[in-house]
């Protein structure tokens, strides 16, 4: 069990809700490289989620308005903590690239987690040893976590559609942060559900491509195509919502830092 004193959270999940038919959900007690956002669109068909968060504790449970409109579960990559609670739903649907049916092992300990992410020399000293603060049962114990594949799974490939009804959003494969990274982009308003191909950096930090998977050269390519698609709102696996500026800003400074090693 998680040692005391870590206490026992009341809810899990917080949720936030960013326009009339979005909200995002996150895990405001997972350390901060494992909080990432959990979307739900809205629809007039059905429903849309992307990405599936940590696992940690179960979705179905507190956020049952998830399931209750035919949702399409897009796991964007098959990272853990996007990955985690995509078991619940009855279906989701991820590019082929990604291992979905057999996902790599998770741990929510600190220094195993970079160890298995390839990133050991790079982050094993910025995690701490458990990478949660709270549980979300008296019961809950870390090293009971791991990973399970979905119920039932459907490739999704580039220029693929998402309809829910009213919206119809395209599917972008942009390898780089995994070979089988995926985005959604709406042409009609120009939402952007990026994954982990583009997020919000604070300052010192860099977009994740020295992680097992990565690849820098696709990386570049594919943020170079994100440059010239007309995106005006992104919503990132990780953090804030941000615009196009911000999106040129991070695309720009990651393509100069690595274009003259990526080939």
């Amino acid at each position: 069990m998680i040692t005391p004193p870590c206490p026992v959270a009341d809810r899990w999940f917080q949720v936030i809700q960013v326009t009339d038919e979005l909200s995002v959900s996150i895990e405001p007690y997972v350390h901060p490289f494992l909080r990432a956002n959990i979307w739900h669109l809205r629809g007039s068909r059905r429903d849309l989620v992307v990405d599936a968060g940590l696992g940690v504790h179960s979705l179905r449970q507190e956020l049952p308005q998830l399931f209750e409109h035919d949702p399409a579960l897009v796991v964007t990559h098959a990272h853990l903590d996007h990955l985690g609670g995509a078991h619940e739903f009855d279906r989701c649907y991820a590019h082929p690239a990604e291992a979905l049916h057999a996902p790599a092992p998770g741990t929510l300990r600190g220094g195993r987690l970079a160890d298995l992410l390839g990133l050991r020399a790079a982050y094993a000293a910025e995690f701490p040893e458990l990478m949660v603060d709270a549980a979300p049962g008296p019961e809950f114990d870390p090293d009971s976590y791991e990973l399970r594949p979905p119920k039932r799974w459907l490739p999704l490939g580039d220029g693929d559609v998402v309809d829910l009804g009213d919206r119809r959003l395209t599917v972008l494969h942009l390898p780089g942060h995994s070979p089988g990274s995926i985005a959604l982009f709406e042409p009609e308003t120009g939402a952007l559900f990026s994954g982990d191909v583009v997020y919000d950096l604070q300052e010192g930090e860099e977009l994740l491509d020295a992680i097992n998977g990565a690849h820098v050269a696709d990386y570049v390519d594919s943020l170079n195509r994100l440059a010239d698609l007309p995106v005006t709102v992104v919503y990132p696996g990780h953090g804030e919502p941000f615009g196009r500026p911000r999106l040129l800003e991070l695309i720009h400074a990651y393509v100069a830092s690595r274009s003259s090693t990526s080939r």
